[in-house]
């Protein structure tokens, strides 16, 4: 019995260590007691490895289940970064109760990489950087870095004694040097870019992609090495920042996760669900004011979705180009006039476009040249300003400090559906006599 457990620890293990990905999946969809019973088996790397690789609910849940000594051990193991990621999510009394179960200095670095603003560079920065002094020689140093993981021997961070940031070294450099020469003589750039650790996650991606950086450092204000930022840690960010956007543009908190409860998802969802109902209640206002014409002309009724449906479209297509030009800083705000402009066009010959196909389709169904061609006309102004809209809004929201991406989509929904039905129906009340 004990052999046959002996190797089904080791046939687990060997799963979890090759086929990383399908142990996400077996884990996901695992009573969550199991997940805990297999972590208290593994080697504390291994048990970080999987925690990483699993939702963050999921990875809380399970931490808080585990032995007292099983967690001190994981999250020790554990990259500081992901690991304050993952208890800042929870709240205050759960956060406290996990960190009162960790080591003095580990718990002191991890309060301390929480108490930075959310998305800044302090929170990104891997803090246990491993730096080199200036004053040992090539060969010390090559000694030195038998003893480092692989991924932070590409790029050297070099400081002086009291932990200053002298500049890079890039590895190749080393190796191709001579074994007595001093490593400060290496530094190829001796004014290395770097950040305070309340710089923005923005400011950070703007940098990584700008000069094509492969790690960032992270310095206090007398230049002393606080920790580095890594390219592989930009773009999680940025996939988590993108991802994040996606929840706000429809109202859904940023914090809100798959397996959040559905009592914490509800609160956090039901104010902007009202604000929805709100301007919902607007657009049939509008549609309100012309009751006479419709009731005279029923197939406007018929087709007010229509207008409104590709309207709406518009107004997406130029939100989704215009977030992603102020995310990935391709645009800024002295460009408002280009960007409107451009966008009004493009909604403008589109409208034309479908207001052709769409005229000749409401022709063959009504038989009415005049309910043809004021759903064109209607269809052209509505797309133009939807695409104005779209992209107004979030630069309007960035001018005024706010989050672009908060709620985008539902006030581009309000805009759009008011904009549809007011120059469907308002024209077919101006040209009545042509329907």
């Amino acid at each position: 019995m004990t052999d046959l457990r002996a190797l089904t620890r080791a046939l687990a293990d060997a799963f979890i260590d090759q086929f990383p990905q399908e142990t996400t999946e077996v884990l996901e969809s695992a009573p969550l007691t199991e997940i805990v019973e297999l972590l208290q088996t593994q080697s504390p790397a291994r048990g970080a490895r999987v925690l990483r690789h699993i939702s963050s609910a999921l990875a809380i849940a399970a931490l808080q289940q585990l032995q007292t000594d099983t967690v001190r051990r994981i999250l020790a193991a554990m990259d500081p970064v992901h690991a304050a990621l993952l208890l800042g999510s929870l709240d205050t009394d759960g956060r406290e109760s996990l960190l009162k179960k960790l080591d003095a200095g580990l718990s002191r670095e991890l309060r301390e990489l929480m108490s930075y603003p959310e998305a800044s560079a302090g929170r990104l920065m891997q803090p246990r950087a491993p730096s080199i002094p200036a004053r040992l020689t090539v060969k010390q140093v090559l000694n030195r870095l038998r003893r480092f993981p692989p991924r932070d021997t590409a790029v050297l961070v070099v400081t002086d004694d009291s932990g200053k940031l002298l500049g890079l070294v890039d590895l190749v450099d080393i190796v191709h040097a001579d074994p007595g020469a001093p490593l400060e003589s290496l530094i190829h750039i001796s004014t290395p870019i770097r950040v305070n650790a309340l710089t923005t996650r923005e400011e950070i991606i703007d940098l990584f992609s700008r000069y094509r950086l492969r790690l960032l450092p992270v310095v206090d204000i007398e230049d002393r090495l606080l920790g580095i930022i890594r390219q592989s840690t930009v773009i999680k960010a940025t996939q988590e920042e993108a991802a994040t956007d996606m929840q706000a543009m429809v109202g859904v908190s940023r914090d809100e996760r798959a397996l959040s409860s559905p009592l914490s998802a509800m609160r956090k969802r039901l104010p902007w669900l009202n604000i929805n109902l709100l301007t919902a209640f607007l657009a049939a206002a509008v549609v309100g004011l012309f009751e006479n014409t419709i009731a005279q002309f029923t197939a406007l009724a018929v087709l007010l979705p229509v207008v409104a449906g590709q309207s709406g479209n518009t107004g997406a297509q130029a939100l989704a180009v215009i977030m992603r030009g102020l995310a990935l800083r391709e645009i800024q705000m002295r460009h408002w006039q280009r960007v409107l402009l451009k966008e009004v066009l493009a909604g403008a010959l589109n409208g034309i476009a479908i207001a052709i196909v769409t005229g000749l389709g409401v022709m063959l169904w009504s038989k009415s040249a005049g309910l043809a061609l004021v759903i064109g006309a209607a269809m052209v102004i509505s797309m133009a300003l939807a695409g104005l809209s779209g992209a107004a809004i979030p630069l309007l929201l960035t001018r005024l400090g706010q989050d672009p991406a908060q709620s985008a989509s539902i006030l581009l929904t309000t805009v759009t559906d008011v904009v549809g039905f007011f120059s469907f129906l308002g024209l077919a009340t101006l040209f009545s006599r042509l329907l």
